[in-house]
């Protein structure tokens, strides 16, 4: 399977809200889900920020990551971490420009700032995104807190 059902919940973003409490930004009736491409997530720091390049097994699934990609554009990136359900950290992307470009098997997502402090917080997303997938964490990729692909 190069697919992977995710709950949409579990990824927005609960940052503006000052009741939120860490709860999931949906109610628990209104179950939103959806169907991610799967793929190995390459992620690397660059000048001026990072760059996570995700490449999928098949022509298909590389196809619909690089829709999903092309219909969210100019949204807010993020990366999420999960394990065994639970939300360990996200990463919101605020602070950068994102381009998304395709690749021959998925996209190279390029998140970059001119500014120092926040090319820093970027590499810092980067670092910490990396060692959440090292220890076993599922990394997704969303735009919009839609997720668009899926690393296992």
């Amino acid at each position: 399977m190069n697919m992977m059902v995710m709950d949409k919940g579990m990824m927005g973003s609960t940052m503006g809200s000052p009741m939120s409490g860490g709860m999931p930004a949906t109610a628990p009736g209104g179950v939103q889900m959806c169907m991610v491409p799967r793929c190995t997530m390459k992620l690397e720091k660059c000048k001026g920020g990072m760059k996570m390049t995700c490449t999928c097994e098949d022509e298909l699934s590389a196809a619909t990551l690089q829709n999903m990609c092309k219909m969210m554009a100019g949204s807010m990136c993020s990366c999420c971490c999960l394990m065994n359900g639970i939300m360990m950290c996200q990463c919101n992307m605020a602070m950068c420009k994102c381009e998304c470009t395709d690749t021959k098997l998925g996209v190279a997502i390029s998140c970059t700032s001119g500014d120092e402090d926040f090319a820093a917080m970027c590499q810092a997303c980067c670092d910490c995104t990396m060692a959440c997938i090292k220890a076993g964490c599922t990394c997704c990729v969303c735009f919009g807190g839609t997720p668009v692909c899926c690393c296992c």
